[in-house]
């Protein structure tokens, strides 16, 4: 009988994932180009709205951590709103079970890992944007090992997965294909009191669905 394991208990470093999902880190720059080659110019009405989505997570980290039910609220929906995949033909899934068969040893019983992604973007089938809400105060790398557990359960391996780790103030972008290698982008943060990087956020998901499109059935 296949034994089932929780995908955060499973597997909880980079090491883990790399070594019970078969992955690889892709170190060569034209792997993941979406993140920032050819990337859509914004609307005047675009960056109005993403200056004021910013101000208002800056108007709440003031009074110290955010959960991350009020991350959701105050910036991820909007932002997922603004960019039209709540829309057709896309759709979110709250909360999706999604399970990943490990391949063990010959006298070893199959191991099936399980885990819930927290918001999902889906254009017929295919995984386009996987968010990975993290509360406010914790690294968006140390969603990355569930992250890339959940981006392995594909249900089309043959295409890209491309996700979006944040925790309301950091955002990093990842690209896993059909070899189990994936790669990283730089990561845009709020922080930054020059630039609003929500609009390098907003350029890449743009980019990223321009290049994911499938026609509808």
């Amino acid at each position: 009988m296949a034994q089932t394991i929780g995908i955060r208990k499973a597997i909880n470093n980079l090491n883990e994932a790399h070594k019970k999902l078969n992955l690889s880190q892709n170190s060569q720059t034209n792997f993941f180009t979406e993140w920032f080659d050819n990337l859509p110019e914004l609307e005047e009405s675009e960056k109005n709205t993403l200056n004021r989505l910013k101000n208002r997570y800056l108007y709440y980290s003031a009074d110290g951590a955010i959960t991350e039910g009020t991350v959701n609220i105050i910036i991820l929906s909007p932002l997922l709103e603004l960019i039209g995949l709540c829309d057709p033909p896309y759709k979110i899934r709250s909360e999706k079970l999604v399970t990943i068969e490990i391949e063990n040893g010959a006298e070893e019983e199959e191991t099936i890992l399980e885990g819930f992604i927290d918001a999902l973007a889906i254009q017929n089938q295919l995984w386009i944007i996987l968010i990975e809400s993290k509360r406010y105060g914790f690294s968006v790398m140390q969603a990355l090992p569930q992250t890339l557990a959940y981006m392995s359960a594909n249900p089309n391996p043959e295409i890209p997965t491309f996700a979006m780790i944040t925790n309301g103030e950091d955002y990093i972008f990842v690209k896993l294909n059909q070899q189990k290698q994936y790669a990283l982008s730089n990561k845009f943060t709020l922080a930054n009191p020059v630039k609003n990087e929500l609009y390098d956020v907003m350029q890449i998901i743009k980019r990223i669905i321009s290049a994911s499109i499938i026609p509808l059935i």
